[in-house]
């Protein structure tokens, strides 16, 4: 019995010691020094380096964690400043001690082996107060360690221009329900083309678009998962790749038919830009879009004002409830304990449900703790904080906590070559689709009809070349 007391005596020691060990890193008379980098611009950045401000003048000053955030510009250039210091480029500067990654860029780092494991740093408790799919998704080490800590993230909505929707509604009897599913999309978008052709007799071909959308690929990885397929399929470090003919001609059909005919449309750098010029009504994209979301139409001959409406994005007809898991978490680079430890220290800080929801009310992303993501929570945070927030911000997320226990949130795993065959979902499909809506539209001017203009283009051939071509591309990108 002695010896027994004595063995787990020492064990309760070695316990202590170590855990106090962890403690020591830290000095509040000698700060450790933290930088961030990330991609957070405007608001965004205001709110996230008032956050930062908080931090270092409370639990940094006491626990002795000074954090500088640096804002790199757009996700591209952040990639590159990345890459360029973990390749030791003349003039780069040095790998911060933290920064924003999606998980294919994180997934690069670490297999050049520059990323700390954070599993090292948080308890079994600290990791079950998170989203399990959000943690999933930092799970990007060959030994299922975390290696992103999630800090913010994003689905999709679909916001509609409700002014100018409303009259069109009311002359065709379409209904918003016919919108929660990508088949009623499409019916919707070519009874507003027709109609919309209609009110200038004179001009015959001349109908408008209804509809757009931001993230093609998000199109194919979740359309595909509503259907039933993992188009990435990843399991231990391996991709299977999944294209069945079926159901990707489903998602041509939908998306790149109305696209060449004129119900879709894409015009601007993002589709928030085509309601702000009248040339789309409504749109699927980011939750974070709704910041950019009009407050007026502008048109050649004028502008005016116009309301919104906020709905869950649309889904394929009979398809499971899949919605697409986005956004970009922090990662820490490999350095020493004390300041992974103090990394990780700021990121559980950032995180907390509060802190995490005050700059949600500002950026537009979720929370990333399970306790923060409902709708009474968020309204909690507002009340005892006395935040002014967006109407459009609080009615997306409100949108989405609404809707949380009937989606199940995906994103594929990362794997080599990743980062490639998502460019090829992006712009593979919808680049043909912009280049043949240019060749039927100027098809149109010359007095075809619609039919006559688009009908080559549409046809069983026209997929089966698209299909041939795009597999190839997929396997081109995959293959390196």
């Amino acid at each position: 019995m002695k010896r027994l007391y004595a063995v787990g005596l020492a064990i309760i020691l070695v316990v202590s010691l170590q855990g106090c060990g962890k403690k020591s890193l830290l000095d509040p008379k000698d700060p450790v020094s933290l930088t961030v980098w990330h991609y957070y611009n405007g608001s965004q950045q205001a709110a996230f380096d008032a956050l930062v401000e908080e931090f270092n003048e409370t639990v940094g000053q006491e626990k002795g964690i000074y954090v500088q955030g640096y804002s790199q510009g757009s996700v591209p250039d952040l990639e590159s400043a990345v890459r360029d210091a973990i390749d030791g480029k003349v003039g780069a500067d040095s790998m911060p001690d933290i920064f924003s990654s999606y998980a294919d860029t994180a997934y690069e780092v670490e297999q050049a082996g520059a990323l700390a494991n954070l599993s090292d740093y948080l308890s079994e408790e600290e990791l079950a107060q998170y989203v399990d799919s959000y943690l999933e998704e930092g799970r990007i080490a060959a030994d299922g360690t975390l290696r992103i800590f999630p800090t913010a993230k994003s689905t999709e909505i679909m916001m509609i221009n409700k002014t100018d929707w409303e009259p069109f509604a009311a002359a065709t009897g379409i209904t918003l329900e016919s919108m929660e599913t990508i088949e009623g999309v499409v019916a919707a978008a070519q009874a507003y083309y027709e109609w919309t052709d209609g009110l200038t007799l004179e001009t015959p071909g001349d109908g408008k678009a209804l509809y757009g959308r931001d993230a093609v690929a998000n199109y194919f990885i979740i359309g595909m998962q509503q259907m039933g397929v993992e188009i990435f399929q990843v399991e231990n470090g391996e991709m299977t790749l999944h294209v069945p003919k079926e159901e990707l001609h489903r998602l041509w059909e939908n998306y790149y038919v109305p696209m060449v005919k004129g119900y879709f449309g894409a015009y601007g750098s993002f589709r928030s830009d085509d309601v702000k010029t009248g040339d789309i009504l409504a749109y699927t994209g980011s939750i974070s879009s709704a910041m950019y979301f009009p407050d007026q139409v502008e048109l050649d001959n004028g502008s005016h004002a116009i309301d919104y409406m906020v709905m869950a994005a649309p889904i394929f007809q009979g398809g499971k409830n899949y919605a697409v898991q986005q956004g970009a978490g922090m990662v820490v680079s490999k350095s020493d304990e004390k300041h992974e430890y103090a990394a990780v220290e700021f990121l559980k800080w950032f995180t907390q449900a509060e802190n995490n929801l005050r700059f949600g009310c500002v950026s537009g992303y979720l929370p990333v703790r399970k306790e923060a993501n409902s709708s009474e929570k968020l309204d909690q945070v507002i009340a005892k904080q006395e935040l002014l927030v967006a109407p459009k911000t609080y009615d997306c997320l409100t949108t989405i906590f609404d809707e949380m226990s009937d989606i199940t949130l995906y994103t594929n795993k990362s794997f080599k070559n990743g980062s490639a065959a998502r460019k090829v979902l992006e712009y593979h499909l919808a680049d043909k689709a912009s280049e043949d809506r240019a060749a039927v539209a100027a098809l149109l001017e010359q007095g075809e009809s619609l039919e006559e203009a688009a009908g080559p283009y549409v046809t069983e051939e026209a997929f089966e070349a698209w299909y041939d071509s795009f597999c190839e591309a997929l396997h081109a990108a995959i293959d390196g």
